[in-house]
């Protein structure tokens, strides 16, 4: 061996130790991810029906923001861009890959799985990487560079009874057999409370239905074809939704993310065992909401706050007992979580770090949010005022969120609101040159606005593709 080679090792061999000394100071990461949750069905954030307390364990002694979104999505299934953003950092837009039946794209040079993203970023930060979720709708190319990288089955997860059992079972497993001495960033992408929602009798029991309190700016239609009307999310109860299907639905709902909760409990149960827990920074959010009965809507195909609205929780080492009003996307969870532990930000993503924001130093690093989805509807919000407009019908809606955080009462047509809705237009078409969206805001022959359920026998016509033959489920 020569001295230079000798040398260069030695160096390798020192730096290999000062990394693994680094990265033993640092504390674990539990990233608890949800699957069309909204915002407002954690007791501990108000919803005083719903049972959480493992989560409103988190609430109690964390950082809750009360403005988390998801940016929106390419695809009606917005789980799939919305993990991608997450865990890319960037938004939709970006990507040089798009989803085939996701209409208006961008013109971005970066496909989802090219560096950077969340879990390189945390090897690179001397982290052991472990996802485990969902396979389908999610960000296989992203996951696979995870160091563990695990799947269940999540058909079998949602209709066992169980909701969370396979994940908490390996994860439980796992901590327990880990033998490696880095610090762990674990992202469980749980498949709830996602339709079909089965939970058993233990967990349904401790809801009346009869009781169950439907949200209050429940509609039995939509007041106008918003682009996604008859999607499948949307075809999951007949028109017009009644309130006994809506209690139906949201008492399935409630038990599952009830048996989700013990779970998720079973997991932070383990690591306080394992004297972990307070090493631990634990996260919890979702993917997206979902409407189940807001607005005339069951899905997520919608730029409501029911639709992309979501809860998310901070509590662990270093992060204060607080709460927040600052806009957030989900995709600034990503760079955040890199600067709390002090790992390597990532360059060149559009998610923002709002560690300013959980250390009191910023109240926020946003000052407005843009939403889009698809090519049927697109979305402006600041710290009071939200915008949604429809181009393919040519509809606007303008919400005061500060008196109707329900987005109940459509403004747009007030004349005393003319300027403002102008002026939010304006912002918009901003906000889309920033993301290289070209969608016209205002179409010359737009569709009628007014929407009838269809048929029976129009539905079956819709299931059915070119060519004849019937669409698989």
């Amino acid at each position: 061996m020569t001295p230079q080679l000798a040398r260069f090792l030695l160096a390798g061999a020192f730096m290999g130790l000062l990394v693994e000394a680094r990265a033993a100071d640092k504390p674990n990461v539990l990233f608890l991810f949800a699957d069309d949750m909204r915002a407002d069905s954690v007791a501990a954030l108000g919803n005083k029906f719903v049972k959480t307390p493992t989560l409103d364990s988190l609430v109690q002694r964390g950082f809750v923001f009360n403005n988390a979104y998801c940016l929106g999505g390419n695809s009606a299934a917005v789980c799939t861009p919305s993990r991608n953003m997450l865990l890319s950092g960037k938004a939709f837009f970006r990507w040089k890959e798009f989803i085939p039946s996701a209409g208006r794209g961008g013109k971005g040079s970066i496909a989802p799985g090219d560096a950077p993203n969340w879990p390189l970023s945390m090897k690179d930060a001397g982290y052991l990487t472990y996802h485990q979720g969902k396979k389908g709708n999610t960000a296989p190319l992203i996951q696979a560079k995870f160091d563990h990288d695990l799947y269940i089955n999540e058909n079998l997860d949602r209709t066992c009874g169980e909701p969370g059992k396979m994940i908490a079972d390996d994860t439980v497993k796992f901590l327990k057999e880990r033998k490696d001495s880095r610090p762990f960033f674990m992202y469980l992408a749980f498949a709830n409370p996602h339709d079909p929602r089965v939970a058993a009798g233990n967990y349904m029991g401790l809801y009346q239905r009869d009781q169950v309190p439907l949200p209050k700016n429940w509609l039995p239609m939509h007041p106008f074809d918003n682009g996604e009307m008859v999607v499948r999310d949307e075809r999951l109860l007949p028109w017009p939704r009644t309130e006994t299907d809506l209690r139906q639905t949201l008492h399935e709902y409630y038990a599952v993310i009830t048996a989700m909760d013990a779970y998720m409990g079973r997991i932070l149960q383990t690591l306080k065992e394992l004297g972990q827990l307070d090493n631990t920074i634990v996260i919890f959010s979702a993917d997206q909401g979902i409407a189940v009965g807001s607005h005339g809507l069951l899905g997520k195909q919608n730029l409501y706050d029911a639709g992309m609205k979501v809860p998310l929780i901070f509590a662990g080492p270093g992060v204060p007992k607080g709460r927040s009003d600052a806009l957030i996307y989900l995709h600034d969870i990503y760079p955040t979580l890199c600067d709390l532990v002090g790992g390597p930000m990532p360059a060149g993503i559009d998610g923002r770090s709002f560690k300013p924001v959980i250390t009191g130093q910023k109240k926020a690093v946003r000052n407005e949010l843009f939403f889009a989805y698809r090519h049927v509807q697109r979305a402006w919000r600041d710290e009071r005022w939200k915008l949604i407009r429809y181009p393919e019908v040519n509809v606007t809606q303008l919400f005061d969120l500060k008196n109707d955080p329900d987005e109940m009462k459509n403004l747009a047509g007030d004349p005393a609101q003319a300027a403002r809705v102008e002026q939010m237009l304006a912002k918009l078409k901003t906000a889309q040159r920033q993301y290289d969206d070209d969608l016209p805001l205002t179409v010359e022959n737009p569709k009628p606005a007014k929407w009838t359920p269809p048929l029976a026998e129009e539905l079956k016509k819709l299931d059915q593709p070119k060519g004849g033959k019937k669409k698989k489920k």
